[in-house]
């Protein structure tokens, strides 16, 4: 008896069937492509994104200068790019010794202005930090609120403590020319260039409004890298002639420590104003 072959499968092979995994892969590539922006649209993007980046690192964390003077010799040199950490004013105040850069909302620069973006792009560049930007002053703080600083015999004095300067004073035979005393206002700085014999900083301005006197609120932060040119490549620590506890014998401020945690999380020259508040003080001989 012959078999009807619509009733015989034996014959046929199995039913091909497209796997569950390579339909839902191929789906997803598909709707990657309906997704997938265009390339202006990508570009366009990326470069919204490293704007807002850099304003954010530009406004909170660092910037970029360049030194236009030799008032900072040898500690900085003509035309060393540096950059500026602001970090370290969210935890204290600015501090003796700190190299800092602040706005000329006094106009000691006049006329004399340094160097400027010239055109739309340095412009642009500067605006959002990528571009070293003029207009400012970089100058080493000798003496904070409260403070009575003076030129005694040649050396600098605060609060009738001697400066050891030799650290940073190179150039000149001694570190102050001219016979001053001065108390230093709450909320003010007393600033001077290392450069101290082509320096024209506080002692310059003495008899103008202000008295020479630097706003704290100016300081737009602390000068911690020398980037360029890579042959001075440098980081700049407190010195050690700030470290004598003498100093503070006269302050009228007190800044509270910083907690050590913040330490592990904060950049390098927060690190280092944090040793140097809480090490354990020793007196110098003088």
């Amino acid at each position: 008896m012959t078999s009807d072959p619509g009733d015989d499968n034996s014959s046929s092979g199995p039913v091909p069937r497209r796997s569950v995994t390579e339909g839902s892969t191929a789906g997803a590539e598909a709707k990657a492509k309906k997704k997938a922006l265009p390339v202006w649209q990508e570009t366009l993007l990326l470069v919204t994104t490293a704007i807002v980046m850099a304003l954010i690192i530009k406004t909170f964390f660092l910037q970029a200068f360049y030194i236009p003077s030799v008032s900072m010799r040898e500690t900085l040199e003509l035309d060393d790019r540096i950059l500026v950490e602001k970090v370290s004013g969210w935890f204290g105040e600015v501090e003796r010794g700190d190299v800092v850069v602040f706005d000329d909302s006094a106009q000691w620069l006049g006329a004399n202005q340094g160097r400027q973006p010239d055109n739309v792009i340095t412009k642009t560049l500067a605006a959002i930090g990528l571009y070293p930007s003029g207009g400012h002053l970089v100058k080493r703080v000798i003496g904070v609120g409260g403070d009575q600083v003076a030129c005694v015999k040649g050396n600098v004095e605060v609060n009738g403590t001697p400066l050891s300067e030799s650290e940073y004073v190179t150039l000149a035979t001694q570190a102050c020319d001219a016979s001053f005393s001065v108390e230093v206002p709450e909320d003010r700085l007393w600033v001077m260039g290392d450069n101290r014999q082509q320096s024209e900083d506080s002692r310059a301005h003495l008899g103008e409004p202000g008295g020479g006197f630097i706003p704290v609120d100016d300081v737009v932060g602390e000068v911690f890298l020398t980037i360029w040119p890579m042959s001075r490549w440098q980081l700049f620590p407190d010195p050690e002639a700030f470290d004598n506890p003498a100093l503070n014998q006269a302050a009228s401020a007190v800044v509270n420590p910083v907690p050590i945690g913040l330490a592990l999380v904060a950049p390098l020259p927060l690190y280092w104003r944090l040793r140097r508040r809480l090490r354990e003080p020793k007196a110098k001989s003088r």
